[in-house]
């Protein structure tokens, strides 16, 4: 019995060890920071356009995101941060994508903190950090009349 079950844990582990992961899912602590969005990432609201410097962003979103948000509608050019959260003592503070649970954009004095998220079907509940957001996929998610909803901008091949 004892062998039976060393022989499966290091089948596991040899097998696991084949696989490909892409871009750091899940997330894996004190492993390298992926690579800084670059591109146009698109929804049915709008575009995010990154030049790959994890810092700039051009956007161009439409009446309801920019209602939902705050942000101006229309293009524009800004900054943003992926972040933490809200942790103890200070609040949110800038993270790698992979770790975020909000995402702040700045645009001419203007700044709006957006949980990053995806949300359930019906939008009783939503998936909210870790892993949410990839190189590929920017899920924006609010909540409205007591039900979540995401705004998923895709990367553009």
């Amino acid at each position: 019995m004892k062998r039976c079950v060393v022989f499966i844990i290091a089948l596991l582990v040899l097998c696991g060890g084949c696989a490909s992961k892409p871009d750091n899912v899940p997330y894996e602590p004190d492993s390298p920071a992926p690579t800084a969005h670059e591109g146009v990432f698109t929804s049915d609201h709008g575009t995010m356009t990154f030049n790959g410097d994890g810092e700039s962003v051009e956007l161009n979103l439409d009446g309801e995101l920019a209602a939902l948000t705050g942000l101006p509608e229309g293009k524009s050019e800004g900054t943003y941060a992926f972040l933490s959260g809200e942790l103890p003592p200070g609040g949110s503070v800038p993270v790698r994508y992979d770790a975020a649970h909000e995402l702040r954009i700045s645009v001419n004095g203007q700044s709006a903190v957006i949980t990053v998220g995806i949300a359930a079907r019906d939008g009783s509940g939503a998936s909210v950090g870790v892993g949410v957001v990839t190189a590929e996929k920017i899920p924006l998610l609010f909540l409205e009349d007591d039900k979540s909803f995401d705004i998923t901008f895709l990367k553009e091949d």
